[in-house]
């Protein structure tokens, strides 16, 4: 799947949870999805464009949850 495809899938989950008066809530109704629906591909793919390019065509909300899920998988991941 093109990155440019997850981009506009996760801002689309987003735009969905953007409805929810709390931000945090918001936040964490989008980084619940895709831990849920996404493959471990697909978010592997949209951390890296995170890294890669800060988030090129991410919505704000969809950006805060990306970065929320890398942090996630860096702390399962362990020290280096």
């Amino acid at each position: 799947m093109s990155t440019g495809h997850l981009v506009t899938m996760a801002n689309d989950i987003a735009n969905f949870f953007s409805a929810e008066s709390d931000r945090a809530v918001a936040v964490e109704g989008v980084l619940n999805h895709l831990r849920k629906f996404w493959d471990p591909r697909m978010r592997r793919k949209i951390v890296a464009h995170l890294h890669d390019t800060g988030g090129a065509g991410l919505g704000e909300l969809a950006r805060e949850a990306v970065a929320r899920l890398a942090q996630a998988d860096a702390v399962a991941a362990g020290p280096k």
